[in-house]
């Protein structure tokens, strides 16, 4: 039994070939036989990197969310930042009007405000070595002018003012007067 199994056999395998090489000759599938898994089709964007509709609207989202967390604590620091300018240059300016004084023996009047920091006419106003101020007399940091309180009493410095955000007298927060701290 053995031998007609053996023979059995090698007759059904030299089948199989011959029924294999006539597949191949008349439909051309060689390669479907020798590759087990045929390549997987390259599409024409396939070497091209990008980025999905989806993944950029996720990524904006994102964007906006931190905007929206992080925007409001942003502009409350520029108006304090703003409050704190305005006292430094009031500040600066009681500084520059206090050395003005010392060369003229007084403060400006009304009439001649924070102007006599930077421009005078010697001969007017004796003793003036200015100017004062490097350059001009700046705005406010919201695009105002500082106003100019001269003292009231005899020993009392001049105020000098900045009437804050919205550029009316009093306020509160960031409204509020800003003033040299010798004329309060």
């Amino acid at each position: 039994m053995d031998a007609a199994f053996t023979k059995a056999w090698a007759s059904l395998a030299r089948g199989c070939k011959e029924l294999q090489a006539a597949v191949e000759g008349a439909s051309g599938l060689r390669n479907q036989f020798h590759r087990p898994f045929p390549r997987a089709r390259r599409s024409r964007h396939a070497g091209k990197a990008g980025y999905s509709l989806l993944e950029i609207l996720i990524v904006l989202t994102i964007i906006a969310l931190i905007a929206a967390l992080v925007g409001p604590r942003l502009f409350a620091q520029l108006d304090r930042s703003k409050v704190t300018t305005a006292r430094v240059q009031a500040r600066g300016l009681e500084t520059a009007l206090e050395t003005m004084r010392v060369d003229i023996n007084r403060y400006p009047t009304q009439a001649e405000g924070l102007a006599l920091l930077t421009q005078a006419d010697p001969k007017v106003v004796t003793g003036w070595a200015g100017p004062y101020l490097a350059a001009a007399v700046p705005n406010d940091p919201w695009g105002k002018p500082y106003l100019y309180e001269p003292p009231k009493a005899e020993n009392q410095p001049p105020a000098v003012v900045s009437l804050g955000a919205d550029g009316k007298p009093g306020g509160t927060g960031n409204s509020a007067d800003v003033r040299n701290n010798a004329g309060t």
